[in-house]
């Protein structure tokens, strides 16, 4: 929890009084200062994206290229499939290829 000071914005921070030894908001910049009187705190459960979110989502695949390539998969016998290119590793290595079978969707990714 991140709060600002009312007088300058600034952003308080937490501090032991030294006249009652209580904990309180202070600004580092004005005379500003907040007495503790109980307990704060805030919990918030963060949602985590999934790899594909990460990679592009649901329009990942829209407007890409086909390219001739075999499908890994053993029950399909497609041979042709979509592809993007992209850089996930440091410049001096080369980029990552990620395929989608036409056929049957299948995805798989080669270096």
């Amino acid at each position: 929890m991140l709060l600002f000071c009312p007088q300058c914005s600034n952003s308080l921070t937490v501090s032991r009084s030294p006249e009652t030894g209580t904990n309180r908001l202070e600004c580092r910049t004005c005379p500003y200062q907040f007495i503790l009187t109980r307990k704060y705190y805030e919990r918030k459960p963060m949602k985590r994206k999934e790899v594909d979110d990460v990679m592009g989502g649901e329009g990942a695949w829209d407007n890409v290229d086909q390219t001739e390539a075999q499908c890994p998969s053993e029950d399909c016998g497609g041979t042709k499939a979509y592809f993007y290119l992209v850089q996930i590793r440091s410049a001096d290595e080369p980029m990552t290829a990620f395929f989608k079978c036409v056929t049957c969707g299948h995805k798989w990714k080669e270096n």
